[in-house]
């Protein structure tokens, strides 16, 4: 658990919050982020014409990988999100897949109102859901406080070292945990990069880590479980 926590732990702060909000979002092109903005800038700066197929073939592969992720990115969170209601009710699991859809066509139908008015609508949702979800994993924290451990990451390394096999496993995870980056870039031109920097690191990045949390006081039941046994 604590080598899991730790590899999500600095996978977020390395790829989204030094890579992403830190540097790549000082890369624009007049206010907007992303790889298609960016691909626009390729033949201007170019100083040897020879290498510009290169940066055309490289920037179409972003592209590539951002069209990808637009597509699997929603069905994966809003269908694992539903997903969870079998936690709760094991025979809402024929109601999954309808919901999915029903709240997928709702929001790429409302879509076409533009970001102001989504984030008007959202915004205050979204903060209840982070703060909620962040509450969630500090009452974790404070039932298991050995779980702080994991900001180490030594905790990452050795679970690589002892365990490459359920590493691989897991970077499915960690991967999913990330999704959302390259959208976090290219959204740059809608609501600028100082409000994308505040959020994140004023709310939506600790209630992340915070929940990321949760498992520790299920691992600590088993263990006691099994001790009892």
């Amino acid at each position: 658990m604590l080598g899991i926590v730790s590899l999500t732990f600095w996978a977020l702060m390395a790829i989204i919050s030094i890579k992403y909000v830190a540097f790549v979002l000082c890369a624009d092109n007049e206010g907007e982020g992303g790889v298609l903005a960016l691909l626009s800038l390729v033949e201007h700066g170019m100083t040897e014409p020879r290498r510009l197929p290169l940066m055309v073939l490289l920037g179409v592969l972003g592209a590539a990988l951002l069209y990808g992720d637009g597509v699997i990115t929603p069905a994966i969170s809003v269908l694992s999100a539903i997903e969870g209601l079998k936690s709760f009710n094991p025979g809402a699991a024929s109601f999954v897949l309808p919901a999915t859809l029903v709240i997928l066509i709702g929001l790429f139908a409302i879509q076409y109102r533009g970001t102001g008015d989504v984030g008007r609508w959202f915004g205050p949702v979204m903060v209840v859901w982070f703060v909620a979800i962040g509450v969630l994993g500090l009452v974790n924290i404070v039932a298991v406080p050995a779980i702080l451990a994991a900001l180490n990451p030594l905790q990452a390394i050795r679970f690589g070292i002892t365990s490459p096999a359920t590493l691989f496993i897991v970077m499915g995870g960690v991967f999913l945990a990330l999704t959302g980056g390259e959208a976090l870039y290219a959204d740059m031109g809608h609501v600028g990069r100082t409000a994308i920097r505040q959020a994140w690191f004023g709310l939506v990045l600790a209630d992340a880590l915070l929940f990321r949390t949760r498992g520790a006081r299920a691992c600590r039941s088993e263990s006691d479980r099994q001790s009892v046994l």
